[in-house]
C-alpha cells in the first residue's frame, strides 16, 4: 500500500476540495514520469517487445500538455501494471513505476509510488552488497530532479509516507 488511508488535501485538486493547483499537479506528473523513465530500461531489457510501460510514461506526459485525457493516462497506467504482474525483480518494479506515474493524472499522490518503485527497481538490479547504496543514489537523483515549486511538498510527502513506501526514501 503506497497511498495513505487519509488523503492529504495538498494532493487533491482545488476542483475536488483540496489545495493542489493544476500547474503543480502537472509538475508532480512530470517528475513521476522522469522517475519511471530513469529505470524503464530495466523493464525493456527483459521485455523488449512490450511497450505498455513506455506508453504509460508517454501518455502521462501528454496529459500534462492537454493532449490526452486523465482517463487515457490512467488506463495506460493500468496496462503498465498488468505488464508488471508477469515479472519479478527489477523489471517488475520498473513497470510498476511507469504505471504509478501514469496514475498521477488521476490521483496526484501516486507520484510517490512512481519514485518508490523506481528505487525498488534499482535496488533489485544491483548486487546484494550494492543494493542499499544503489537505492540511496537513485533517491538522491530523484530529489535532484524535483522542480522547486513542488520540492518541499514531495520531500514532506516522502517523510510522511516513507514507512508505507518500504522506507526507500531514507537517503
Amino acid at each position: 500500500m503506497i497511498l495513505p488511508k487519509e488523503r492529504d488535501p495538498r494532493f487533491i485538486t482545488v476542483r475536488r476540495g483540496g489545495t493542489l493547483q493544476d500547474s503543480d499537479h502537472h509538475l508532480l506528473a512530470l517528475w513521476a514520469a522522469d522517475c519511471a523513465q530513469h529505470v524503464l530500461h530495466l523493464f525493456e531489457e527483459m521485455q523488449p517487445n512490450d511497450d505498455r510501460p513506455r506508453r504509460a510514461i508517454e501518455l502521462v506526459r501528454a496529459w500534462t500538455c492537454g493532449e490526452v485525457t486523465m482517463s487515457q493516462s490512467r488506463a495506460a497506467g493500468g496496462h503498465a501494471m498488468a505488464a508488471a504482474r508477469e515479472l519479478s525483480g527489477a523489471a517488475r518494479h520498473a513497470a510498476y513505476a511507469a504505471g504509478q506515474a501514469a496514475a498521477v493524472a488521476h490521483v496526484a499522490a501516486h507520484e510517490l509510488g512512481a519514485a518508490a518503485y523506481a528505487v525498488k527497481a534499482v535496488r533489485a538490479a544491483a548486487t546484494k552488497d550494492e543494493s542499499k547504496c544503489a537505492g540511496r543514489q537513485e533517491c538522491q537523483w530523484q530529489r535532484e530532479q524535483l522542480p522547486e515549486a513542488i520540492r518541499d511538498l514531495v520531500l514532506d510527502d516522502q517523510r510522511l509516507r516513507n514507512d508505507i513506501c518500504w522506507s526507500v526514501f531514507d537517503c
